[in-house]
């Protein structure tokens, strides 16, 4: 039950902070997305849910190839200021339409991986699960201030 009413707060908090602009603010980026043996940085903005914790939300974009041979695509980034105990939100989006969802923990030092198949393969046939452009969103709730 927490976990359903965590998943679904940060879902909401993820449409307000696309459309809570005017209260983020530019952040480097610390993540990145592997498909095909090619990276892609990513854009992240913080909104502030309090005065010492905000959601960072970074959004990247990849492209999977036609001729991609590769079943497994991955996300991974290291934070700096994450707060114990917040799982990083990773929403993957082709042409605006959610396509999947997930949830990673965090370990000690703010390090984080998610894996995910971009092929399936049984009885030796192929069926690519990602093929084209996609943009990715990752939530993460972290301390406003590097010190804390």
């Amino acid at each position: 039950m927490r976990k359903a009413i965590y998943l679904s707060s940060i879902a909401t908090l993820g449409i307000l902070a696309t459309l809570a602009t005017d209260h983020s603010f530019a952040h480097p980026h610390s993540e990145q997305i592997m498909v095909d043996d090619h990276t892609h940085d990513s854009q992240s903005e913080i909104i502030p849910l309090s005065g010492m914790i905000g959601l960072e939300k970074s959004t990247l974009l990849f492209h999977v190839s036609e001729n991609d041979s590769l079943p497994w695509g991955f996300v991974e980034g290291k934070i700096a200021n994450h707060v114990k105990g917040y799982p990083v939100i990773i929403q993957i989006f082709k042409d605006g339409d959610a396509v999947h969802f997930a949830q990673t923990d965090v370990e000690q030092y703010g390090n984080y991986e998610y894996k995910f198949r971009v092929m399936h393969s049984q009885n030796s046939e192929t069926t690519k699960i990602f093929d084209g452009d996609y943009t990715v969103k990752i939530f993460k709730v972290v301390y406003l201030n590097d010190f804390i």
